[in-house]
């Protein structure tokens, strides 16, 4: 058994620390028994500190797990939120079964105990619940979506630090931005639900974090303006960076995709993903 997690886009432009997506790039996490075979070439045990060991702990699992993971690590595609889902479900099972209902019953509380682990929602709601989440007060809500785009990552070379990129946000913002922020937060979910796909770059719009966060990473800020020059629905500010999130048709993506690895060169390098709708899921 092992359970597969899904990456996340936070925020998604003007939804700060409230909305999160799911997205098509998995990491496996696993008990390890020790024994032959126990766990896949590729993956390595988690030590002490590693966020999914914790989570596991936490989560009062009894033994290690492993990781294997492509999701890229203070790139702003939700590493750390994924991998604490991953412990914590892996002792869920290990507790209570492979149940599918049991799992369903028991995403509450497993959503409680990862944000409070992340400090921040978004993220483990996204890789928990899959497709895109609100959330507030401790529960998640699945945003309905009438239509299934292709999601363009813009992956850049250096990392950000979470922490530290929060430091650099005001204790306090203008209510005119807060206004801002809120409109457009509500006219993005409208439009995901509504199908509005001409309302979704007004709706990705942001004044709370994302031009702070863009002035220490001036190549992502040109990576949105590329996209949302050459075809992308939306682009936003993935997390708290440096990876780019770009919106677009299934059929365009990957035109988008070269453009944007050619036009960016050696800075970086893109994936291009959709919209996981299936959220954690326990494998055999």
């Amino acid at each position: 058994m092992h359970v597969r997690v899904p990456a996340s886009s936070a925020n998604l432009g003007p939804g700060f620390d409230t909305l999160g997506m799911a997205l098509s790039l998995y990491a496996e996490v696993g008990i390890d028994d020790g024994s032959a075979g126990s766990r896949p070439p590729e993956a390595r045990v988690a030590d002490d500190t590693h966020p999914a060991q914790v989570a596991f702990r936490r989560a009062v699992g009894d033994g290690l797990v492993w990781v294997k993971s492509p999701i890229p690590a203070g790139r702003g595609m939700g590493f750390s939120g994924a991998v604490r889902v991953g412990g914590a479900v892996a002792a869920h099972v290990q507790q209570h079964g492979e149940s599918h209902e049991a799992l369903a019953a028991a995403l509450p509380a497993l959503l409680v105990l990862t944000a409070e682990l992340e400090g921040h929602a978004d993220n483990v709601a996204a890789s928990l619940y899959g497709g895109v989440v609100a959330t507030a007060a401790d529960r998640a809500v699945r945003v309905p979506m009438s239509f299934d785009p292709a999601m363009v990552m813009w992956v850049p070379g250096f990392v950000t630090k979470t922490d530290e990129s929060r430091t650099a946000l005001p204790a306090s913002v203008p209510m005119a931005d807060v206004v801002f922020n809120l409109g457009r937060t509500a006219m993005l979910v409208a439009a995901l639900a509504a199908g509005e796909i001409d309302a979704l770059r007004e709706a990705t719009r942001d004044r709370l974090h994302q031009d702070i966060r863009l002035r220490a990473a001036q190549p992502s800020a040109q990576a949105i303006e590329l996209a949302l020059a050459n075809g992308a629905w939306a682009s936003w500010l993935s997390g708290s960076g440096p990876t780019v999130a770009a919106m677009c048709g299934v059929d365009e993506a990957d035109d988008l995709a070269a453009l944007l690895d050619r036009e960016m060169g050696e800075q970086g390098h893109t994936k291009v993903l959709r919209i996981d709708h299936a959220g954690a899921t326990v494998e055999p």
